[in-house]
């Protein structure tokens, strides 16, 4: 760590990360954090090490387990700079904010104006609406496709139909998602990695990376949009 560079003690440290002391001695304790500098007998820290944290909070904000950040700390080569681990946060930041929700039954049935019975929670499950947890609650994926979802069960839709069409979807989207990564590894990420990664590189994927979810997320929408009504016309044409 450079003379010039913040430095905090382990206090300050948990300060700053938003974690307390005894979480930032059990990261380092795993080796998920380099060792701090020793003046006389003070541990100092610095801004590699509050990256590291964030960085932590970011994958165990994603569902990873301890394991597992374990795992994808380790492929990080330990010269690594607080910008390159702010880089690697930025890329792991949801493209779209989760609106999860752990919710009750009486305020489910509350929002939907009505009591919600055993059959229509079940199909609200079938249609990834709603995800059960380990108590009596639920957990509410979208708060906004509630009432979506009461309109399409309204309709008679038949329950297995619902959950084959989530299938589908979750079928796709997640092979889309995949290839959409794996391009953009090859395409931005490896060239960065070859090049040295620069100051000035950083900031350029930096750039790509905020721009190209907005604009990635609206062609999957406009181009699914587009795929229904050529759909629907080759059908009438019986083409």
């Amino acid at each position: 760590m450079a003379e010039h560079e913040a430095q905090y003690t382990v206090d300050e440290l948990a300060v700053r990360a938003g974690v307390t002391v005894r979480t930032v001695r059990f990261y380092a304790g795993r080796s998920l954090l380099p060792p701090p500098r020793l003046r006389g007998r003070v541990g100092l820290y610095g801004p590699v090490h509050l990256a590291r944290l964030e960085l932590i909070r970011e994958l165990q904000a994603l569902g990873f387990t301890l394991a597992a950040v374990e795992r994808h700390l380790q492929r990080i080569p330990d010269d690594a700079s607080a910008e390159d681990l702010a880089l690697q946060r930025a890329l792991l930041t949801p493209w779209v904010a989760e609106t999860r929700e752990e919710v009750e039954l009486h305020e489910l049935s509350r929002r939907a104006g009505r009591q919600l019975d055993e059959d229509t929670l079940e199909q609200l499950v079938s249609l990834g609406v709603l995800e059960r947890t380990d108590g009596p609650g639920f957990t509410l994926l979208n708060p906004t496709l509630l009432a979506n979802g009461l309109e399409i069960i309204d309709l008679g839709m038949p329950p297995e139909m619902l959950h084959a069409a989530k299938k589908v979807v979750e079928r796709h989207v997640v092979a889309m998602a995949a290839e959409l990564q794996e391009l953009f590894e090859d395409n931005v990420l490896r060239p960065y990695v070859a090049q040295g990664r620069q100051a000035g590189d950083r900031e350029r994927v930096r750039q790509i990376t905020d721009k190209l979810k907005p604009v990635t997320i609206q062609a999957l929408v406009s181009g699914f949009e587009r795929a229904v009504n050529h759909t629907l016309r080759r059908k009438v044409s019986g083409s």
